[in-house]
């Protein structure tokens, strides 16, 4: 391979590179376009609702899939008034089919405070001499410059050290109650659900979203359900308005962000 072949390669793949930084700072500067455009539609406006939909006709929904048991065969008593799996004498009012609404109990106080510190040291010492090889210690000393000798063929010393230090300290908590919808039921009986709850106080929007995987057993009788006995969790909250705007950077600084690497 040639130097002018090495050169080619090399320019193609710095202008591959900037090819590519452009068109993320372009897309990145057609979202912010968008985003703009639609904040500054609601100049003097609330932050408007999102519309009631169903989960399942999502762009980004995909239903859940999860490793079940063998199917067992139903049971069935003659002349007995007790159903088998039922968990009461009368129907059940608790969710149990798709459509239904349970309510999601969120209770999340979490708190972690972990701090590391490492150290380490190494030194290490290599000396190789030829002090006596049935004289070849002469022809070693012709060989090499006059003032080597044989006696102190190889002597090094090396030694590195490092050292490091980290820390964690947060505290979150939330605790509401948001009503879910049961999008689908799983094969061996467990539950799909999906919550989203938006709430509007003057110019500030707070949206919450619950969805995961609960079992019939884990839904109390008032038909509810906490949060930690939710399987595969996901729990969001946040928010859309002029504080949330004021606490977030501008867009320049974000993609600056991105795109600096240093």
């Amino acid at each position: 391979m040639t130097t002018t072949t090495i050169e080619r390669r090399g320019t193609r793949t710095i202008a591959g590179r900037l090819a590519r930084l452009v068109a993320v700072a372009a897309a990145a500067a057609m979202l912010a376009a968008c985003s703009v455009a639609d904040k500054l539609a609601d100049v003097g406006h609330a932050p408007s609702l999102s519309a009631i939909e169903n989960p399942t006709a999502a762009p980004g929904y995909r239903p859940v899939s999860m490793p079940m048991p063998e199917p067992e065969p139903p049971v069935y008593n003659s002349n007995a008034l007790w159903r088998t799996g039922a968990r009461a004498f009368f129907r059940d009012q608790r969710a149990a089919r798709v459509g239904d609404i349970l309510t999601v109990r969120v209770s999340i106080s979490d708190s972690a405070k972990i701090s590391n510190a490492t150290a380490r040291s190494r030194t290490a010492n290599d000396s190789v001499s030829v002090n006596g090889a049935a004289g070849l210690e002469t022809l070693i000393n012709k060989l090499m410059p006059a003032d080597a000798e044989a006696s102190a063929l190889v002597d090094t010393t090396t030694s590195g050290s490092a050292s490091g230090s980290g820390s964690v300290d947060r505290s979150e908590s939330i605790v509401t109650n948001v009503a879910a919808v049961v999008t689908q039921v799983l094969p061996n009986g467990n539950m799909v659900i999906e919550g989203r709850q938006e709430v509007r106080v003057n110019f500030e929007k707070r949206e919450l979203i619950v969805a995961g995987i609960v079992r019939p057993e884990d839904i109390g009788s008032d038909n509810m359900i906490d949060s930690e006995k939710i399987a595969e969790a996901r729990i969001a909250y946040g928010g859309k308005g002029q504080i949330t705007d004021m606490q977030q950077p501008r867009y320049g600084s974000q993609v600056l962000d991105i795109l600096l690497p240093f």
